[in-house]
């Protein structure tokens, strides 16, 4: 169980109405990234790059 003092992955069961939503992880990206500025995503057998740009946005690429 996640404690409300962990703040690097929350997860979200309802929306503000009320209604069971499915449910969603976030992630820091300090903690997704840690030192790095580019990491590799796989997703459904395709490489994806994400990385953070001089200016700390993100940007991912195929």
């Amino acid at each position: 169980m996640i404690k409300p003092s962990d703040k690097s992955i929350v997860f979200a069961s309802e929306s503000r109405t009320g209604d069971v939503a499915s449910a969603r992880k976030r992630i820091s990206s300090k903690d997704l990234f840690g030192s790095l500025r580019e990491l590799v995503i796989e997703h459904v057998g395709e490489e994806y790059r994400l990385r953070i740009t001089s200016q700390g946005k993100l940007i991912l690429t195929k």
